[in-house]
Formats: C-alpha cells, structure tokens, sequence
C-alpha cells in the first residue's frame, strides 16, 4: 500500500455542488426543497467528516486476505449512521432491491481492483466495506464519507436510487483508494484528477461487470440515474464531456473536453467536478485508441500511476500525465500503449514534457 503523509480523508458526492446549485432555484417546490435539503445534509456531513479526521476515526480489523467483507446498513430515511445493519457478507439476497445492488456494487469494486491489479480492497490492506442506504429522504447523492459508502434514494423527479448505476458506487469507492494512495488535495485541478480517477474506475468497474471492451462501453458515469423527465442520459460523458444533459431544469452539463475549455471558478472547490472532463476524456481517448478490455492497459497504467508513490497531493494535469507516460514506458516499453497515451493528452492539450 502506498500512502503520502498528510494524510486527509475528503467528503466526495457524485452529484456536483452547481448541480444541485441550480435545482435548488427551481420554482417548482418540488424540484427546489430535496435539493436544498440534500445541500444541507452535504454540508453536514463534510463537516463532520473534517471533525473526525481530526479527532481520529475508530479502527476497523482487516478482512481475510483477498475476500471481502460487506456489511449494509437501512438508515430508514433517517441520518444516523451506519444505520440498521440488513445484509452481511455472505447473507443471501432479500427483498430490499436496493439493498441488494449497494452489496453487488462493493462486490464488483472489490473484484476489480483484486483481479485487475492485486489490490486487497480499497486500502490494499482488506478493509472490510460498508456502506448504507436509504438515507434521509428525497436525498439526491450519494458520497464516501472517508469511511464507508451512503446512498440516498433520489426525489424521484431529478434523481432516482443512487445504487442503481454501479459506477456510482465504484465511483465513490475509487475516492477511498486515492484517500489511501495519492490523497490528491480535493481543489482545482488536483481535485478534478481527484474526480477524475474516480470516473475512470467506476466505469472500469462497469465495464468488467459487464464483460466489455472499451469500444462496447457507453463511457457515461450515471446511467439510469436520472429520472425520465430529465433530458440527459447521465451525469458525466467521459467519450464527450459536455453532452451528458442539456436540461431546462438542471441546465447544460459544463465539462469542457480540453485545455481550450478548462472553466476556472471558485465554486465546487475550484470546478473538481467540472474541469474532471479533460483527464476523462484523454483516458477514454487512450482506452479506445488500444481497444480491447479498457482495465488491462490504460487502467493499469493509471492505477500505476495513483498508488506509485510519484503522484503529488498538489499533482496537476501535466504532472499527472508525464507520469502516465512513463508508467506506461515502464510497464509496456516504447510500443503502442506509449503511444496512444502520449496522443491522447496531446488531443486535450495536456503538455507531457
């Protein structure tokens, strides 16, 4: 396991701030009052997360070496957390569909980064993983607190079940093995390569869930999320940022796709969520330019990259990407995948050298 020292777990949600920003000005009641709500359970929580990193949070014992060990919490709309404990690991399915898919989600997590790239769970170390759902009401997010996974269950006018994509899950999952790697600073462009490298393994962790190469992936992050009176097909396009909706509601979703775009704003900690578009795009660039099943080349170079012990908490763009350049001279020689990882940052105006 790779660790840096200044060691600071974050509060991570997949929906953006400026997301719920605009919903919670909508003038429909119904719109505008889960949204504020969800903004003000988000600053809770991010609060608290600051105090137990202070304080300390409590130990938690390894699970046996490479088997996870899941536990699912029911909050039952409330906020206490973990909540309810419903679903242990090895438990059957119940009839909680929810439920359900949080423990598949966590499992497919696991499997990948274990199958993938020999990593014994987020922290490399077995790290048992929870996670809670059903919580609060109309939440519309869901986050990695630093130390287990929460899930809200939507408005269902917006959002629907946040466990319902699984590369929502992965992609909050992700944020606990950069907390444990890189702990890359949760602002500017090292928060947006913070977002970013969560992206990319939750939709890895999509994509080898279902078997698929990088051309047959739809490299959206949060499909089926949002509701049918929304018009979006996800959150996030890693195959083109800027297109994942363009709503009379939620607005136009503003990930630029190059340098030419990069947006800089105070707001959402210096565009984490925003600016995350272009080192997505030059990923999904570089998965597609070797094909194949995206997770063997392009994924092990960027996970080479996060838990190598080179990447800075303060990493920009261009030190992310010289790095995936020679991690991937490294690991494969001065072939193809060189290549198509060189190309694919020169395309989002990524300097290398």
């Amino acid at each position: 396991m790779t660790t840096h020292g200044g060691f600071e777990p974050v509060f991570c949600t997949i929906v953006p701030p400026h997301v719920l920003d605009r919903l919670a000005r909508a003038e429909d009641p119904a719109l505008a009052g889960p949204a504020r709500r969800t903004l003000q359970r988000d600053a809770f929580e991010r609060t608290r997360r600051r105090l137990t990193t202070v304080l300390g949070a409590a130990a938690v014992p390894s699970a046996a070496e490479g088997r996870p060990r899941r536990t699912i919490h029911d909050a039952r709309h409330g906020t206490d957390l973990p909540g309810h404990p419903v679903r242990a690991e090895g438990d059957e399915p119940g009839r909680d569909a929810t439920v359900n898919r949080a423990y598949a989600g966590l499992g497919a997590t696991f499997e990948l980064f274990l199958n993938a790239y020999r990593r014994d769970s987020i922290d490399g170390d077995g790290l048992p993983l929870n996670a809670t759902v059903h919580y609060d009401r109309d939440y519309n997010n869901a986050f990695w607190n630093g130390e287990q996974m929460v899930f809200g269950d939507g408005d269902g006018e917006i959002f629907l079940d946040f466990t319902i994509p699984v590369d929502v899950i992965g992609h909050e999952l992700a944020h606990g093995v950069t907390q444990y790697t890189a702990n890359l600073t949760y602002f500017g462009q090292p928060g947006a390569l913070n977002e970013s490298l969560s992206d990319v393994f939750g939709a890895l962790i999509k994509q080898y869930t279902l078997g698929q190469t990088a051309a047959e992936a739809d490299w959206l992050i949060g499909a089926g999320l949002l509701a049918p009176r929304v018009t979006g097909t996800a959150l996030r396009s890693m195959k083109a940022p800027g297109t994942a909706y363009d709503d009379d509601v939620l607005g136009k979703d503003p990930q630029p796709a190059t340098m030419d775009e990069f947006v800089r704003t105070g707001r959402d900690n210096g565009g984490v969520h925003i600016n995350s578009g272009i080192p997505n795009h030059a990923f999904y660039l570089a998965a597609t330019a070797l094909g194949g099943h995206a997770w063997e080349r392009a994924g092990q170079i960027w996970y080479d990259v996060l838990t190598g012990g080179e990447l800075g908490q303060q990493a920009l763009f261009a030190d992310f990407a010289r790095l995936t350049v020679e991690a991937a001279r490294a690991r494969f020689g001065d072939g193809e995948e060189l290549d198509a990882v060189s190309k694919a940052w020169e395309r989002v105006g990524v300097r290398t050298l």
